[in-house]
């Protein structure tokens, strides 16, 4: 029989070995938090984060005795259990947690209607062996490249939101596998680059597909920085009509 998981739809991309924590402020994922707190020790206290697709899910009433309304949203196909590691209960009863990604699975079907949130039947997708040797030869490509687009990254000016690349940059694993996975989850990649990277079949496909992404990047942040816009370009004045 295949596992069944707690779903969570989210706008991001979970990386196994990578920290997500979350504000849990609907009531269907209180439900959720209670559900996992109230585990026994020796069971996994883990969910399914899966990117949204398309859509958005439908707020749920929290009238007593409400109905769950379906949820207007398309799911990617491969997601990532996240494993509870820190839970903070708020006194309107909110929560702050801290997550850590732990495995790859794929999501089989969807169930809407037993729990207040959304469940599925998921299939274990484990990191295949048989292109080690591959993935350890692209590895120090991937750290190399990795390495320059980060540096042209900070020269550019990070965002708020965006890791603390400096300490990326000096905790840069030689584990092929963690490093593809830190890769992907680390540079400035849409939802759907990220999720094709964590949809691959094995470390040696993420690796070379992450080589082709960072060396696109790297060359358009050596172009912006390489090219400046003239100043009087900047002064032109707009004519009134």
């Amino acid at each position: 029989m295949s596992p069944r998981l707690p779903v969570f739809p989210l706008g991001t991309v979970l990386f196994p070995g990578l920290v997500l924590p979350l504000h849990i402020f609907e009531e269907r994922y209180r439900e959720l938090v209670r559900h996992l707190v109230a585990l026994p020790d020796d069971t996994p206290r883990e969910f399914g984060v899966v990117a949204i697709r398309r859509g958005w899910e439908a707020p749920l009433s929290t009238a007593p005795g409400a109905s769950a309304p379906a949820a207007d949203v398309s799911l990617h196909e491969v997601g990532c259990t996240a494993e509870l590691r820190q839970v903070t209960e708020l006194p309107d009863g909110r929560y702050d947690i801290v997550t850590v990604g732990r495995r790859r699975f794929r999501l089989n079907d969807v169930d809407t209607d037993s729990q207040p949130y959304l469940t599925g039947e998921v299939e274990w997708l484990p990191e295949p062996d048989g292109q080690e040797d591959l993935a350890d030869l692209l590895a120090p490509r991937v750290l190399s490249v990795f390495r320059r687009y980060l540096r042209l990254m900070r020269a550019d000016g990070a965002s708020d939101d965006t890791l603390d690349l400096a300490e990326v940059s000096e905790q840069l694993p030689e584990d092929p596998t963690v490093l593809s996975h830190l890769v992907a989850a680390t540079a400035a990649l849409t939802v759907e680059d990220r999720q094709r990277l964590l949809a691959a079949d094995d470390t040696a496909t993420r690796l070379r597909a992450e080589l082709r992404l960072l060396n696109r990047e790297a060359a358009l942040l050596g172009r912006v920085r390489a090219v400046p816009v003239p100043l009087a370009e900047l002064a032109v004045p707009i004519s009134a009509n």
